[in-house]
């Protein structure tokens, strides 16, 4: 297997605990408030990394070459994790006044970001991408029903813009990924966005301890998982694939989400959500055919 099948299948992996965090992170709502859950479960993704920052350690002093750190991972995991701050700050907002199914829809619009953010830095994008593009987000809108999205919200417009802070993050982590560890980066950018979101939850919300109890079994989800694997199976992944590919392979986090409802909660799928479903991975599956890795 290629480089670049393995870093699409880690996006894949990625994409899949995201899909399924989406039920935690709602419910996670029902007892603390979005800054004070996002500084929790930020702490919680970087402490779940230190083992294996420990591990591939010793495995370099050992023989194994180190990738690059010092200045530039300080930087990158600065500028990641102030990006993935924002974003998520209006993600955890934006869901508390909207449905997870125009939540879902409207977070996905990177993938049609991303390549338009891409063209201003001088990437290239081929046709096939923007037509894969174009047919995902009619898959996406059959998969939320066909809804009217047309009333749009206080929490429509703050997921709005965390679409474009995700796609910002996106581009970010394809310019970082290849120059520095990427588990050191994961955990660095964790702790930048739990440590902002701490002062942010201090300065709004008042957090206290029996509020966050209640709410650990989504923390801990949403902490490990969704942070400390999902993030980290995006940096590693990216590096062998190019962004305007893994933006559209992440967003089968939404065709994720409504399949882990239908077979955990046993919120059975229409046949237009079915549909939207087949035409999102036909379009990953066409995106990839004959496509060059990263050099």
């Amino acid at each position: 297997m290629g480089k670049g099948a393995i870093g699409a299948a880690l996006l894949t992996c990625a994409a899949f605990i995201w899909g399924s965090a989406f039920v935690a992170q709602s419910m996670g709502m029902e007892h603390v408030k979005p800054a004070t859950f996002n500084a929790v479960r930020f702490f919680v993704g970087a402490l779940s990394l230190l083992p294996v920052i420990w591990i591939r350690s010793h495995q370099a002093g050992s023989g194994a070459r180190p990738a690059g750190g010092g200045r530039s991972l300080l930087v990158a995991g600065l500028a990641c994790g102030c990006v993935l701050f924002v974003g998520a700050a209006l993600q955890q907002m934006g869901i508390v006044y909207t449905t997870v199914g125009k939540a879902g829809f409207i977070t996905t619009l990177y993938i049609i970001i991303v390549p338009m953010l891409g063209l201003f830095l001088g990437k290239k994008v081929a046709l096939r991408m923007w037509l894969c593009a174009a047919a995902a987000i009619v898959g996406l809108y059959f998969l939320c029903g066909g809804g009217d999205v047309s009333s749009v919200n206080r929490g429509d417009l703050l997921v709005l813009a965390c679409a474009v802070l995700f796609s910002v993050h996106i581009l970010l982590i394809d310019r970082f990924s290849p120059l520095v560890d990427g588990v050191k980066l994961s955990f660095l950018q964790f702790l930048a966005t739990a440590v902002l979101s701490l002062v942010m939850a201090l300065a709004s919300e008042r957090p206290d301890l029996s509020s966050i109890w209640a709410a650990r079994m989504p923390i801990l989800f949403t902490g490990v998982l969704s942070c400390g694997v999902g993030y980290t199976f995006q940096i590693i992944g990216q590096k062998s694939v190019n962004p305007a590919l893994a933006s559209l392979v992440m967003s089968l986090e939404s065709v994720f989400a409504a399949l882990t409802g239908w077979i955990v909660l046993g919120q059975i799928l229409s046949a237009k959500e079915i549909a939207g479903c087949a035409l999102i991975f036909a379009a990953i599956i066409y995106a990839q055919a004959n496509l060059k890795p990263r050099a």
